[in-house]
């Protein structure tokens, strides 16, 4: 009789595996709650959860939405987890796609920063190189003029024109990697 106890201990998960598990619901439950109404549409959802996120999405006061999330995890504590696999999936796509466009961003600022650096000419050949359908005389316009609004303190009004233009060129380069 003890050993049939100790089996059902076993297979059964410890309270803080329980706790782990209720506390990922109820941040993906408040990852659901904080999109908007035509992306939650798109997501394959219960009916009962959509609705209980419509309901945590009007509830304005900060305690009342705190216990609206909590039951909406309850609720998604209740079905099996394969029901919200195609929803976990969109939002991890959508984590992947942002960091993407970030990275993206950040190596466009790079290059910007390189081209109006102290070794602007080698990083200017070298993108021409890499992008040889750019407009080199405007690129080299627009590099003049975003040094001299550096030197004399003005807006940066060209250096945006330029990240907008270098931006772009990345956009279309990794769209067609052969032309």
């Amino acid at each position: 009789m003890h050993d049939q106890e100790e089996d059902q201990d076993n297979e059964r998960p410890s309270r803080s595996a329980r706790r782990r598990e209720a506390l990922d619901v109820l941040a993906f439950a408040k990852q659901l709650s904080e999109l908007p109404r035509a992306r939650l549409s798109k997501l394959e959802l219960p009916e009962d959860v959509c609705d209980e996120l419509a309901e945590v999405q009007r509830t304005p006061s900060h305690i009342a939405h705190k216990r609206q999330l909590a039951h909406l995890a309850k609720l998604m504590r209740a079905h099996d987890e394969e029901a919200f696999a195609p929803a976990r999936a969109a939002l991890a796509n959508d984590r992947g796609k942002n960091a993407r466009e970030t990275a993206a961003l950040h190596r466009a600022e790079a290059l910007r920063e390189d081209l109006l650096g102290d070794n602007g000419d080698a990083a200017l050949t070298a993108f021409s190189t890499a992008h040889p359908g750019i407009d080199h005389q405007h690129l080299r316009a627009l590099i003049r003029q975003s040094r001299r609004e550096r030197e004399t303190n003005k807006p940066p009004r060209t250096q945006r024109e330029l990240f907008r233009l270098l931006r772009e060129s990345e956009k279309h380069s990794d769209a067609d990697p052969h032309g």
